[in-house]
């Protein structure tokens, strides 16, 4: 295979210096109102009264994280997306015990339990009973990406925690890093979300990293075509036929800042990950792959809107439909 040109576009339109608090200022305004206060029975600042300094408490426990950890952003973020794809975004994946979420095949390398469970200790002491383990997760996944660059987004709170955990549902509602791009859409689809939507949630591999049985099939028992020399040789070099516990970076640029250089880095064919790579190949989806990788602030801005909307998948808010947590892994 021979080398295909770089793609470096001319320009890029970054956040520069303005602080990330403003820019969250004008998400707020600039956003449908529903979207920013209230939407059903969530809302933001559901904690205002019961439980004032519940969200700072939630990212205290994410910066002594990180202070450990960088990486522990990503494995927060991808908690919360495994979260709300099955049975809603309600906590389900933070229950331990035989066949729930957490023994599925797609959950099996899921990290960061510990900065939730850190956060419900030091919530518990405070204000006991109050904040939901979904709620934890939530505002957990907004200050991980705000903490490593990212634009953060008013998180409407509110969720109870469900009590059902069951991984066979994990392994038929999580997308598979080898599916082309149509059976992601419709797996975002049964979500509520769209093609476009996915689109924008796949931007969250510009941190994180994979293991080598998510790239194996790209590499054996030849390469995938259309995969970089470059790539496929770094790869190869560590993730062998007979296998590796090795981990390579999603986004080989700037693998701890949150940026839109995931949608450059597919569009030069170095999208890890078959479904990554795919969004360039597929005709549908490219156009919006090299908008994003052009424009950093609108796709910022789409991230934040989305996540508010995947935040929304399934929530339980009644008493009969789930209750509130004292210790994550475990249904009172």
């Amino acid at each position: 295979m021979g080398r295909r040109p770089m793609y470096s576009p001319q320009r890029k339109l970054v956040f520069g210096t303005m602080p990330v608090s403003l820019w969250a200022a004008i998400i707020l305004v600039t956003l449908p109102l529903h979207m920013c206060v209230a939407h059903g029975p969530l809302q933001v600042g559901h904690y205002a009264f019961s439980c004032p300094s519940a969200e700072s408490i939630v990212r205290r426990a994410m910066e002594r994280s990180m202070q450990q950890d960088r990486s522990i952003v990503a494995g927060v973020l991808r908690l919360h997306f495994h979260d709300c794809f099955v049975e809603g975004c309600d906590g389900s994946v933070l229950l331990d015990g035989p066949g729930s979420e957490k023994t599925a095949s797609p959950n099996l390398s899921l990290r960061g339990f510990e900065v939730v469970d850190a956060a419900k200790a030091d919530l518990e002491a405070q204000c006991p009973g109050v904040v939901s383990c979904a709620d934890i997760l939530a505002f957990a996944a907004r200050d991980a990406v705000e903490l490593s660059g990212g634009l953060g987004w008013p998180v409407r709170a509110g969720r109870l925690d469900g009590r059902v955990s069951i991984a066979a549902q994990a392994d038929a509602d999580i997308p598979d890093p080898s599916n082309t791009v149509s059976q992601n859409a419709e797996v975002f689809a049964r979500k509520g979300l769209s093609k476009s939507d996915m689109i924008v949630l796949s931007g969250a591999h510009t941190i994180g990293h994979a293991h080598c049985d998510s790239v194996a099939s790209r590499l054996y028992p030849v390469p995938e075509p259309g995969l970089s020399e470059e790539l496929a040789a770094r790869l190869m070099a560590s993730c062998p036929p007979q296998g590796s516990s090795a981990t390579m970076n999603l986004d080989s640029t700037t693998p701890a800042r949150f940026d839109n250089n995931y949608y450059t880095n597919i569009i030069n064919h170095r999208g890890l990950l078959h479904s990554d790579q795919a969004l360039f190949t597929d005709i549908s989806t490219r156009g919006e792959v090299i908008f994003n990788s052009l424009l950093a602030a609108p796709w910022t801005f789409q991230f934040s809107r989305v996540m508010i909307q995947m935040g929304n998948i399934q929530v339980k808010t009644g008493q009969s439909e789930g209750e509130i947590r004292r210790n994550c892994r475990f249904i009172n």
